[in-house]
């Protein structure tokens, strides 16, 4: 195994205990060790043409088998997934997972040539309150959401879903999506109930919600000794299929450039991601950036443009910073502090 593969496994061993999945941080030292002596496991990971880091390879392997165990086709390993209904009991589960791997090689080798796509629901809980901030600021301007990297566009339902962010709640109480969240610092500006007054989000390669194909390969990213996270993808993917979004495949500067074009009085332009960053690459941000800070140069009071990020902290890591920036003016100012699945917010602004 060489050192890149190596590296890789090192990385997502250790994010999968910052996360709290000690399953797959358990199934990923045996596979570590599997590659070593050149088992089941190296004949689809080692010699990979990539770079197994950058290119996240043991998160697409690992969505690769969880697949098999959702679509029904790997029953021994789904005695051990809590997604589906399953208690892990080692050394069973690893055993379940190498069979798996082994056996239906050929199953697998089609979702590791894709990028794993995720669509975190509760990251909401994190970007609620930025939302709310702009609705403040603009009081009586319905929002124009729209989501650059945006998977299946399930953030762009935020405002159907229910928050319990102790001590406080905010949204409709009868949702399909109901996300609970540690809330510590200051109270967001939740008396706000902002309109919303389109949406819509841009990817390299949407999900389509219609196709189950594409349900099933968003389920699969979800990890499996995280059950509550599944049911919050599938809540919002029922609230979604019942009244889509706009979703068009495309690169997020040219589209932007569009979308920003014009907008009438009375709105509120919001541009927002989460957990994408990182994997724009440098020049294409450099073109959201012109984009975002044309449109803005020409944003009125009346007219407002935002630009909401849900991002990896660079001093912190394992943290998510919110930021926020506003046009007129181009100001920007750090909101909260977070978890990157949603489940602590620390505020700091309003």
């Amino acid at each position: 195994m060489d050192e890149r593969l190596d590296a890789a496994f090192r990385f997502q061993i250790g994010g999968c205990r910052v996360f709290e999945s000690e399953l797959y941080a358990r199934l990923l030292e045996h596979a570590q060790q599997d590659c070593e002596a050149g088992g089941p496991c190296a004949l689809l990971l080692v010699g990979w043409p990539g770079d197994p880091l950058r290119d996240f390879l043991l998160l697409r392997f690992l969505g690769a088998v969880h697949a098999r165990v959702l679509a029904g086709e790997a029953p021994e390993l789904a005695r051990h997934y809590p997604s589906v209904g399953g208690m892990p009991e080692w050394p069973g589960v690893w055993q379940a997972f190498l069979g798996v791997v082994e056996e239906q090689a050929d199953a697998l080798r089609p979702q590791l040539e894709t990028f794993p796509q995720t669509n975190e629901v509760r990251r909401c809980a994190g970007l609620l309150g930025g939302f709310l901030e702009v609705a403040r600021r603009y009081p009586g301007s319905r929002q124009r959401l729209r989501e650059i990297g945006t998977s299946a566009g399930l953030n762009l339902f935020w405002d159907r879903y229910h928050y319990t962010l102790a001590p406080h709640e905010w949204g409709t109480r009868g949702s399909a999506v109901k996300l609970e969240a540690e809330w510590s610092g200051g109270s967001a500006a939740f008396e706000q109930v902002p309109e919303i007054e389109s949406r819509a989000g841009c990817d390299i390669a949407p999900v389509r919600l219609a196709d189950a194909a594409g349900r099933l390969r968003l389920e699969s990213y979800v990890w499996p000794d995280q059950p509550e996270r599944l049911t919050h993808l599938r809540g919002a993917v029922e609230i979604a299929r019942a009244d889509p979004a706009r979703i068009e495949e495309a690169r997020a500067g040219e589209w932007l450039a569009g979308e920003l074009a014009d907008a009438p009085d009375g709105v509120a332009r919001i541009v927002f991601h989460s957990s994408v960053w990182l994997y724009i690459p440098e020049d294409e941000r450099a073109r959201i950036v012109d984009v975002l800070e044309s449109a803005g140069a020409e944003a009125t009071a009346e007219r407002p443009l935002a630009w909401l990020r849900h991002e990896d902290s660079d001093e912190r890591p394992g943290r998510m910073e919110l930021l926020l920036r506003s046009w007129p003016g181009g100001q920007e100012e750090k909101l909260a502090d977070g978890h990157p699945h949603g489940r602590k917010v620390d505020w700091l602004g309003g």
